[in-house]
């Protein structure tokens, strides 16, 4: 269960997926010749997407040492039998907000998955990417879904703010 888990984070954490493109994914989803992933999207929608060194390094243990005998294709499976995979995203959010919980993290919005997918787009603004960056990778469809975001970075919107007029206050 932990070099599964362990791999279901850095997915959300390091490529940013949905708890159910997490789900969703299988065996042959990856391409570890290309180094890619194929992602099973919002709205039938599919994106390849890099896998990253260390996402791929957290896989391979499981795979190898973690992941039940099964003849399901699914990447991520249940850990009690029958050892299939998760019906949803449902079980990939209850794997982060265990490990939030016990990494005492508390007190966000987000709970659970989103949370990954959220602070990885807020290090990257605070890093310097553009929202058409953050958006392409996140695979946004629309530029408002990226602009959320912004509300995160308090000093980037302090240098687009006019002077108030009269003076400071």
């Amino acid at each position: 269960m932990g070099l599964r888990d362990h791999a279901v984070l850095m997915v959300l954490a390091k490529l940013g997926l949905r708890a159910s493109e997490v789900a969703a994914l299988s065996l042959d989803d990856i391409d570890w010749q290309l180094g890619s992933i194929l992602v099973h999207g919002k709205g039938r929608r599919q994106a390849t997407v890099p896998l990253r060194h260390d996402v791929g390094a957290a896989i391979v243990p499981y795979i190898r040492h973690g992941r039940p005998a099964s003849a399901c294709r699914r990447l991520f499976l249940r850990i009690l039998a029958p050892h299939v995979g998760f019906a949803s995203g449902c079980a990939i959010t209850m794997i982060a907000k265990e490990a939030l919980e016990r990494a005492c993290i508390h007190g966000y919005a987000h709970h659970g998955a989103h949370l990954f997918r959220h602070s990885l787009a807020t290090d990257l603004l605070r890093s310097g990417a553009s929202f058409a960056e953050i958006g392409q990778l996140l695979r946004h469809q629309n530029t408002d879904s990226t602009r959320i975001y912004a509300k995160l970075d308090i000093e980037k919107l302090r240098e687009l703010s006019l002077p108030w007029p009269g003076g400071v206050q």
